[in-house]
């Protein structure tokens, strides 16, 4: 985290006791076997992908958040999956995954995403991240409060 000092960590860790996350993303395994997402994420593999999501989830509760996963296929059961994950508790934050967000195959799953969140958690602050392992970088822009652009 650079730029991020241990005052600042620990005044988020403080600030974030009781936040709850979703993170929201494709199953890792699918992502080897699509070939946008091959193209769209060509050095990533099913083990990196699980790693790097398992060490933010893992980071985020040190920092005081419950973090639960919700993982999605490319669209058959997408909705209906997420949709019982949003509905099934209040969140604070929700993160949508780069291999959604950065895959333009899967736009229309985005769209339906920030659509569902929209209407199921519409105080969610929505977050995103660029990998599996800048979660935790993609909650603190929002959590407490959003932070200004450089």
């Amino acid at each position: 985290m650079s730029g991020t000092t241990s005052a600042s960590v620990a005044a988020s860790a403080s600030a974030s006791a009781s936040a709850s996350v979703l993170t929201v993303g494709l199953d890792p395994v699918l992502v080897e076997d699509a070939a946008s997402s091959r193209a769209a994420f060509p050095d990533l593999d099913v083990d990196v992908v699980r790693a790097g999501v398992a060490a933010e989830r893992n980071r985020l509760g040190e920092l005081g958040f419950t973090v639960d996963l919700c993982l999605l296929d490319y669209g058959r059961t997408a909705e209906a999956v997420y949709r019982a994950a949003l509905s099934a508790k209040d969140y604070d934050l929700v993160v949508i995954g780069a291999g959604i967000r950065l895959d333009p195959a899967l736009t229309p799953l985005l769209e339906v995403l920030v659509d569902v969140t929209r209407e199921l958690a519409p105080a969610a602050k929505l977050c995103f991240n660029v990998s599996p392992t800048t979660t935790v970088e993609a909650v603190q822009r929002w959590w407490p409060d959003r932070k200004p652009l450089a």
